[in-house]
């Protein structure tokens, strides 16, 4: 039956209400000049804020988009409750019992559930009821032992439990929907708020023989659930579950403990994402009280949204800080290349926190105490370094393919960084990480800035990051344009059409890695492993051996190189080029794997000075070995010359 909420009681509602309070649980608000206060509109996105409230006035208008209007028509539209239930909300923080008048017409402040509250707070009641029994069943439930001997295992005990309200879901398939049947909650109430389904013979509970913590809006009120497995035979082998999105749980929006961490977050401006429960549990034991987490899904846009208008992330104050702990696994890789994608939406400055053998903050508190996991979030990195360093990190950076493929990998991150003002000096950070000059990452950068991929890069990891196939991996085939490569094919077409012109200790000593494209070196390490032709075989045996020696794939290009013409001209006799053509291709071939040697010396003795840990001795021996490649290819190039 229809009812419109009482005249008295609505104006008892609005007069009572502190439209400060009440916007301050969703926005940060700053002084806006006398009477007036501000902070970023929590309906439209924007880096100056525009979103004013007049406490004394009990009125609020957004200059951005021109949205305005009371207390309770900020509550309808910050939470997506009707009138009613925006009313019925304000009355119940309150301690207002509403009054409905019965015989009144329906309309504006109408109830239309019969049941004297709106749905969404019949939704709300059901699950924080949900939460009392779960939490009762834990700390004095016979079956729960196995729960309450998980939470001693991670370091917490009942006075922790109580504290953010973990509770346990009992295996018998119908204890929770009995009990909410008995506290006068409808089926199609239980269902709706996602804490029972429907079964062929009734109601089943949702979360059954599980640990379970319940996940708050920011206004405090419990919305939903997740829950941990705990018994071998359970059913459903996820780890965890999460309450499935009804009209009042949207797991993309909502972040676990936020309604305990929001004052903090505001006061300092600063917000922990770490990735678990226990995670957060674990902070906030331990200090670090703006820690939060997602419930079943990974950081995203609308994560952003809520922790910005808390952080007050406006252009024109100094920039927050928003730190992420991930575990130091290729999956905790991934979500932080995630959340990278996404550091474009901040003015804040986000970081990232990775414990040392990659321990999460419930294992650190646990391993290393509360202190360690303060250290943990106060010695985050910046995430544009741990992005970089965890893109460059899949190239071996010891030889120059490597650390051309790291340049170009990192430039369109740098590329990338909002303040243009910083680029350079990033380009000088990152230039020591890679070795190399920092000419060489600054015109990759430019590139990288002129031609932008369609998206922003995320810098992601491949699903491979710390997994190597079985096999080895595609030889690419010779780049013939380089001069050096040039000399290298007909040096082997020397060495399988020749071999009697390639002398017998230049060809043992000729080192494979002196050659410049994978291919050639895998030819001539074949060759080399042979240890070149018998003396009363033909040469056809010869090829055929080194055909056989070489990675599956290469068999063509050993075919080819040995019956392609050499472009020198032929002795009439022999029918075979002139020894000095032979040696000289030799000299050039180890003279280039020098250089390269020289190269990879110097990049890394630039990588050693740019490292975190300085390491004396390790500089000392590099500088040593870069002092005798460098005196080697003096001589090497002296002998040429006399």
């Amino acid at each position: 039956m229809a009812g419109r909420i009482n005249a008295d009681d609505l104006a008892a509602v609005k007069d009572r209400s502190s439209i400060e309070d009440v916007v301050r649980e969703h926005v940060s608000l700053r002084s806006a000049g006398p009477g007036s206060l501000k902070g970023l509109c929590p309906f439209h996105e924007e880096k100056t804020p525009s979103f004013t409230i007049r406490p004394a006035l009990g009125v609020w208008h957004c200059f951005g988009c021109s949205e305005g209007g009371d207390v309770i028509s900020f509550v309808q539209k910050v939470e997506h409750l009707s009138f009613a239930e925006a009313v019925e909300r304000l009355a119940g923080k309150l301690g207002i019992q509403l009054r409905y008048d019965e015989t009144g017409p329906g309309g504006k402040g109408a109830r239309d559930d019969g049941l004297g509250q709106g749905r969404r707070a019949r939704l709300v009641e059901a699950n924080r009821v949900t939460a009392e029994f779960y939490g009762a069943e834990l700390l004095s439930g016979a079956e729960a032992r196995a729960a309450r001997d998980f939470m001693r295992s991670r370091g917490f005990d009942s006075a922790v439990a109580k504290q953010f309200g973990v509770g346990y879901a009992p295996k018998a398939g119908e204890a929770l929907a009995a009990h909410l049947r008995s506290k006068g909650f409808s089926e199609d109430e239980i269902v709706t708020a996602g804490l029972a389904g429907r079964g062929r013979f009734g109601l089943f509970d949702r979360f059954r023989g599980r640990l379970v913590w319940p996940i708050r809006d920011i206004t405090g009120d419990t919305v939903g659930f997740g829950a941990r497995r705990l018994y071998d035979d359970d059913r459903i082998e996820a780890k965890y579950l999460n309450t499935s999105e009804t009209p009042i749980y949207k797991k993309t929006s909502v972040l676990y403990g936020l309604d305990l961490a929001k004052k903090a977050i505001a006061k300092d401006r600063l917000a922990v994402i770490v990735e678990g429960y226990t995670d957060v549990m674990a902070c906030h034991l331990s200090g670090v009280g703006t820690a939060v987490a997602t419930c079943g899904t990974a950081f995203g846009a609308e994560h952003v949204k809520v922790l910005r208008r808390l952080i007050r992330d406006e252009a024109e104050l100094a920039p927050g800080k928003v730190v992420f702990t991930f575990d130091g696994d290729a999956a905790g890789q991934k979500a932080a290349m995630r959340a990278f994608a996404d550091d474009q939406r901040w003015a804040a400055q986000s970081y990232v926190a990775v414990a040392p053998g990659g321990q999460d903050p419930c294992d650190l508190r646990l391993s290393s105490g509360e202190l360690a996991v303060r250290a943990l979030v106060e010695d985050a990195v910046p995430m544009f370094e741990f992005a970089v360093r965890t893109t460059i990190r899949r190239f071996d950076l010891g030889t120059a393919e490597g650390r051309v493929s790291g340049i170009r990998a990192a430039a369109p991150i740098i590329a990338s960084i909002r303040d243009r003002s910083l680029r350079p000096e990033y380009v000088r950070t990152v230039a020591g990480w890679l070795g190399v000059e920092v000419e060489q990452v600054a015109s990759e950068v430019a590139r990288a800035a002129k031609n932008p991929p369609p998206e922003r890069p995320s810098a992601a990891p491949p699903d491979d990051l710390d997994h190597v196939e079985d096999g080895a991996a595609e030889i690419p085939p010779p780049d013939l344009r380089d001069p050096v490569v040039q000399a290298e094919r007909q040096l082997l077409q020397c060495i399988l059409q020749y071999p009697e012109l390639v002398d017998g200790p230049a060809f043992v000593a000729l080192d494979a890695l002196a050659f410049r494209a994978p291919a050639h070196r895998a030819v001539v390490a074949a060759a080399q492993q042979l240890g070149g032709p018998q003396s009363d075989a033909p040469l056809s045996a010869w090829v055929a051996s080194v055909s056989a020696a070489v990675p599956d794939g290469l068999q063509p290009l050993v075919g080819e190189l040995a019956v392609a013409g050499l472009p020198v001209q032929m002795d009439p006799v022999s029918g075979a080029p002139d020894r000095r053509y032979v040696d000289g291709l030799l000299a050039r071939v180890i003279e280039s794997g020098l250089q390269a040697r020289v190269a990879d010396a110097m990049s890394a003795l630039r990588r050693l000075d740019s490292a975190e840990q300085p390491d004396p001795d390790r500089q000392r021996q590099v500088a040593r070995e870069l002092q005798l490649l460098q005196r080697e290819l003096a001589d090497l190039r002296a002998r040429a010359g006399g």
